[in-house]
């Protein structure tokens, strides 16, 4: 009969999804929570009333009458709002990256710790800050964390085609060994480096958001909305990629030049963010998937909602690393290594079902 149109379950739970508006609301005051309450705990406790109070007044000056110490001025201003927001842009721009490489790669369990591209900005980045001196001034360590995060991406493609490993699963594996073989190369170079300076490295590797300044945030933020933009503008590429390159190509897509442009954006956007806040893992395998329960597979609601919700985690992350063995920060990379290597054995448990 004309009159009626059968629709499968899937179409039937799309259509019941909340609008994005509506998710996106939601999820900008999940942000705003999770900042208030990371600036506010720590091993110094601040009201959130004090914590309000301090931004209004540093936003719109006169707006409100002080009535607290110049001590939690720094607390709040110089210390924990860059840091949040540090994480913000890490966690949003993982997030983002993660997906786009699960639909180019077609796989599940891609993410830019897995594919090698954290352990190549890793090696540039402490290339930058053992070997070669800041000759670029700040952009030294995110230029060359770019560098070497995109040397590896490149790595992986030419091993994966060196080993005939063009399929989903073995180009997982390409990047595993890739990132094993480049973190051995950064080993390297903190062992030939000066020992003074080894320490504060080695923690930064495990993931620190610590050395967080306003002077040096614009760089990740930028980097953050270029290639957000650009990510975002090809979701129906992203669409189309995730059903397979036969179709693709169909769809008028060149799939080759368009997964390498992927990489390279990812190469950029993880290899800036390693820059600011060491190696940190699994947010880019984790978030995505969660955010699937929630929006669906389409690119054009995925990668803003997994920003927002990467921005989240890692700022509960953050909280965590720093209240649990409050005064003392744990690295932020512990934290979301346990919750994501938990996550992957569900995954793959989840999968194997």
């Amino acid at each position: 009969m004309r009159g009626k149109t059968n629709i499968g379950p899937q179409a039937q739970r799309t259509n019941r999804r909340l609008p994005l508006a509506v998710v996106l609301g939601l999820g900008g005051l999940m942000l705003a929570l999770s900042i208030s309450v990371a600036v506010s705990v720590g091993a110094v406790s601040v009201p959130l009333s004090t914590v309000w109070g301090i931004l209004l007044e540093k936003i719109a000056p006169g707006s409100v009458t002080p009535d607290w110490s110049p001590g939690r001025v720094a607390i709040v201003w110089d210390i924990r709002l860059p840091r949040a927001i540090l994480a913000s842009f890490v966690g949003a721009g993982l997030a983002m990256v993660g997906a786009s490489l699960q639909s180019v790669t077609r796989n599940p369990l891609a993410d830019p710790h897995l594919l090698g591209i954290s352990a190549g900005g890793a090696f540039g980045a402490i290339l930058a800050l053992l070997h070669t001196g800041m000759f670029l001034g700040v952009l030294t360590v995110p230029l060359l964390a770019f560098l070497g995060a995109l040397a590896a991406t490149l790595i992986v493609l030419g091993v994966s085609q060196f080993a005939f490993a063009t399929s989903a699963d073995r180009l997982i594996l390409a990047g595993v060994a890739v990132s094993f073989i480049v973190m051995s190369g950064a080993n390297v170079l903190i062992f030939l480096g000066d020992p003074r300076a080894t320490q504060t490295v080695v923690f930064w590797m495990l993931g620190s958001l610590g050395l967080a300044q306003w002077a040096q945030l614009a760089y990740p933020g930028v980097v953050l909305v270029v290639c957000g933009t650009y990510l975002w503008a090809n979701a129906r590429s992203l669409n189309a990629m995730t059903i397979g390159d036969e179709t693709a190509t169909t769809l008028g897509i060149p799939v080759a030049r368009f997964r390498l442009s992927i990489f390279v954006v990812g190469a950029l956007l993880t290899g800036v963010m390693v820059a600011f806040s060491g190696v940190i893992g699994f947010v880019g395998l984790m978030v995505p998937h969660i955010v699937r329960l929630v929006v669906g597979g389409d690119y054009t609601r995925l990668l803003p909602v997994a920003a927002l919700f990467g921005a989240v985690f890692l700022l509960w992350a953050d909280i965590i690393a720093r209240t649990i063995m409050a005064p003392d920060d744990m690295p932020i990379g512990i934290v979301t290594g346990l919750i994501g290597g938990l996550f992957f054995i569900w995954l793959l448990r989840r999968r194997s079902r």
